[in-house]
């Protein structure tokens, strides 16, 4: 079932009503069911935080486990999914577009010239080792492709953000941010090690930690125990990775037509983005709106026309949007072929990531960081 569908009359509804009503009650029991999977989650990720002092689950993640669990245990009839596929697809796509709100121009241009560009390359080199590494081991192009962009930019939001455009389906978004995820959890943990293994100074740790760690939460708790110096360098390479988000996602949207060309698969089958028939394609689906609004809405805060006071606001509506998107992502899974590829999956992202340490800490040698 496509968004397409969601404007048509409803069978036993007069075809003379107003489309954008039949819309509403189209979507509205899956984004029900999306929301209550969203609530699940933020309840569990609070009582993770009250018992264990430390969020190693976010609610993100654990709206995906909690939508997979329920999908194994319940099949949905046809008329959930109008409102699954509709959180999946078009509010993450909204979700993008608000996170535009969180990049700064000004706190990007401290950081200088050379470490910049240096950021900037290991994500370009980064993204098409671990396409390589994906590809050599039998994985899609859509999943390689995922799992490229979330080790080499922000984990789990440029899965997000990368799967609208390339069209992938829930299976390949859910997988890759699960294993994305778990992996995540072990690097903060055994990143600390790091710098007495390697006699890496603060700042050089924290330049390590901002282009290897997935999350900027998980920055800050991977470097605090070297200190605010490393704190303070980690989240700022973190905040120029966030950046390239945008430019990666417009590139492959030009980069990857022939992915969107596939057909569409047999229902129901949830997917975070349209695949338009093959040929040449319109301007508009080169570049989405969503990510034109990315790249708008970050020159407006880098301008400071973005009042202050609305960026927590802005941050939290993102946040929550992204939660039921990923709920129903895991709404539309079928745990099996998660399973299926869970082997190739695992080993592809441990690899992608041991290979973004590894030009991580060449250009900290290269650039004469101490």
């Amino acid at each position: 079932m496509t968004l397409r569908a969601i404007g048509e009359p409803i069978k036993g509804h007069s075809k003379t009503g107003k489309p954008w009503q039949a819309g509403c009650f189209r979507v509205l029991p899956g984004l029900l069911l999306c929301l209550g999977v969203t609530l699940v989650a933020e309840g569990l990720e609070q009582i993770e935080t009250h018992l264990a002092h430390a969020t190693w689950l976010e609610a993100l993640v654990l709206a995906i486990l909690v939508g997979t669990a329920v999908r194994t245990a319940w099949q949905p009839s046809l008329g959930w999914f109008a409102g699954i596929n509709f959180s999946a697809k078009t509010l993450l796509e909204i979700a993008v577009f608000l996170l535009g709100a969180s990049v700064s121009a000004k706190s990007i241009a401290a950081a200088g010239p050379g470490l910049l560009l240096g950021i900037a390359g290991i994500v370009v080199v980064a993204i098409a080792a671990s396409y390589g590494i994906g590809r050599l081991l039998g994985l899609p192009h859509r999943m390689a492709t995922l799992i490229a962009c979330g080790n080499s930019i922000c984990g789990n939001s440029a899965i997000a953000a990368v799967a609208p455009v390339i069209g992938a389906d829930g299976e390949d978004v859910a997988a890759s941010i699960a294993f994305t995820a778990v992996l995540g959890v072990a690097v903060v943990l055994g990143l600390p090690l790091l710098p007495l293994l390697l006699h890496l100074s603060g700042i050089q740790y924290g330049v390590l930690a901002g282009l290897t760690v997935y999350a900027v939460p998980q920055v800050l708790a991977a470097t605090a125990p070297l200190g605010t110096a490393a704190v303070h360098i980690g989240t700022l390479v973190k905040l120029v990775r966030v950046l390239m988000l945008g430019p990666v996602v417009l590139g492959l949207s030009v980069l990857t037509l022939r992915l969107r060309d596939e057909p569409d698969e047999a229902l129901p089958h949830v997917t975070t983005g349209d695949r338009p028939a093959p040929g040449k394609p319109k301007l508009h689906k080169l570049v989405p709106w969503f990510i034109v609004g990315f790249l708008a809405l970050a020159a407006l805060r880098s301008a400071d026309l973005v009042p202050a006071v609305t960026l927590a606001p802005i941050a939290a509506v993102a946040n929550l949007l992204t939660v039921v998107s990923m709920a129903a992502l895991g709404l539309g899974t079928d745990l099996r072929v998660v399973t299926r590829a869970g082997g190739r999956v695992t080993t592809a992202v441990t690899l992608s990531l041991l290979v973004l340490g590894a030009f991580s800490l060449g250009l900290i040698h290269l650039l004469g960081i101490v």
